[in-house]
């Protein structure tokens, strides 16, 4: 019999209680570090006072109403945003999949307004991740999540990661836009180099081009500012958010420049449940911490602080460890090819450790921003004991040797 649940997922055997900051215990009682964080989404920890408190006061008076009226909450919630970032208005929805759609959707909506419909098509990147509907698995272009869903929707072309050339090349007609993630998460913690991010708004502004920014995973403080592509000291037309962005409350949000939002008029675009009450509430509850005088600073000194242990780690275990890779607190271990990320990930959960496979081989990282130094002390000694369960014995190293020759 199947199981009353989906067979969607490859599941653990671990089911959680309770938790607190970057902890977590079992029903049973064991003890977890968090360095997973719900794959980069409990931004300020398990149980954060403040959020939990804002939660249930929010419950206790009304949790949705429908955008059918004003929300006091999404309307603060839209307007701090748009004091920190880049943008003119913001649309609110429920995941980054949501989020992801609206931004193809305003893109597409933008160039049919300003006289080129046939400007619908979007340039995506080979190793992208952009989310499970239609539409994106279309703009992730990733075949093995395709297959079986029929044919891709039309509009996407897909070029290398960090290729100018083939990025120029790729321009046509009915290009309309360009859609990256500042650093890709599922497909293998991947940074794209600052320069790239300043080359493909130049390149945007030359072809009159929208540049799309997914920072799902990305956004929230996660790299140290509190969207990705300020490092790169640029602005996108339109970003798509997520993940950290409630907390781990569900939650998205579409922000604009207002060229682009002023054509996602009444009846354009819409959600039951995105930007009601509730979880506008714990969205401006985890702003609070975020934003805080000194917080996202810390983020950039214990990240710093995170990578320097792990490429010590690196030096200490060249059989097992690859290269470092990542930015902030979304960092990534790449493996080498005869260790398998998944058996690293099994790995760390029998030493008391939560992490998150990735692409290419990599053992993701990507803890609470509230860590501290004793968090990322104990990760570090529990990732050395990982990286001792994995590595292969001098005979496995003989054979593999003698194999290569």
């Amino acid at each position: 019999m199947i199981s009353a649940l989906m067979p969607t997922y490859n599941r653990a055997d671990l089911a959680f209680e309770h938790g607190q900051g970057a902890v977590l215990w079992t029903v049973d009682g064991r003890r977890f570090l968090d360095f997973g964080a719900g794959i980069a989404t409990t931004s300020i920890g398990h149980a954060h006072p403040h959020l939990v408190a804002t939660i249930a006061e929010q419950a206790a008076k009304v949790m949705h109403v429908s955008n059918l009226y004003r929300v006091p909450q999404a309307e603060r919630l839209a307007q701090r945003l748009v004091d920190s970032s880049f943008a003119d208005s913001v649309f609110f929805c429920n995941s980054g999949a949501e989020a992801n759609e609206g931004m193809i959707k305003a893109v597409r909506k933008y160039n049919s307004e300003t006289g080129h419909p046939e400007r619908y098509r979007m340039i995506c990147f080979e190793g992208a991740f952009h989310g499970r509907t239609l539409a994106t698995l279309s703009a992730t272009g990733n075949e093995k999540y395709l297959a079986g869903f029929g044919p891709p929707v039309d509009g996407f072309d897909h070029v290398p990661f960090g290729n100018m050339n083939a990025l120029r090349d790729a321009i046509g007609p009915g290009t309309g836009g360009i859609m990256i993630e500042p650093i890709q998460g599922e497909g293998g913690v991947r940074p794209a180099e600052l320069q790239f991010l300043r080359d493909l708004r130049a390149t945007c502004d030359e072809f009159g081009l929208l540049l799309a920014l997914d920072e799902v995973q990305t956004g929230m403080g996660r790299t140290g500012k509190l969207w990705a592509h300020q490092w790169a000291g640029i602005e996108p037309d339109v970003m798509s958010a997520a993940k950290g962005i409630g907390g781990g409350f569900p939650l998205g949000a579409v922000l604009a420049k207002e060229k682009v939002a002023q054509y996602l008029k009444p009846g354009t675009h819409g959600t039951t449940y995105g930007g009601g009450p509730l979880a506008c509430a714990a969205g401006n509850a985890v702003l609070d911490v975020i934003l805080a005088e000194g917080f996202l600073d810390h983020v950039d000194q214990i990240a710093r602080k995170l990578w320097d242990g792990l490429e010590d780690l690196a030096r200490r275990h060249p059989t097992v460890i690859e290269n470092i890779r990542g930015a902030g607190l979304l960092l990534g271990m790449k493996l080498r090819p005869e260790i398998s990320n998944t058996d690293a990930q099994a790995a760390g959960v029998m030493e008391g450790l939560l992490t998150v496979a990735a692409g290419q081989n990599v053992l993701r990282l990507a803890p609470p921003l509230i860590i501290g130094d004793a968090e990322v002390e104990e990760a570090l000694a529990l990732l050395d004991r990982v990286m001792l369960r994995l590595t292969p014995s001098v005979a496995s190293l003989a054979v593999a040797s003698l194999a290569a020759k």
